[in-house]
């Protein structure tokens, strides 16, 4: 099985596409820079996505195990493909590495 693994964080805060306008409207955001973290690898095959999500942060440390870290990831991709071979492709992120 091959499978491509990539993170993305999505921002809690408004973005406005339209920068001016004829009224001006406010919309609430939290404060800070909150961000939902999604750890998803996606099977090249079968187009199977496999996700974690989070509010903390994403690493590879396997011994805490926070929710969505890279080995909690590989753990679920093992444990789907009992006695197979998975491939995975990781981009070079600084989360990836211990």
């Amino acid at each position: 099985m091959l499978y491509f693994v990539d993170a993305a964080h999505f921002v809690f805060s408004p973005f406005l596409g339209i920068l001016w306008g004829f009224e001006r409207l406010f919309a609430k955001a939290p404060s800070g820079r909150q961000r939902l973290n999604v750890l998803a690898a996606l099977n090249a095959i079968t187009h199977e996505l496999v996700t974690l999500t989070n509010l903390t942060y994403i690493n590879a440390e396997f011994a805490k195990l926070p929710e969505g870290t890279v080995c909690e990831l590989l753990c679920c991709l093992a444990a789907t493909h009992l006695n197979m071979p998975i491939t995975v492709v990781l981009d070079n992120a600084p989360y990836q590495r211990c």
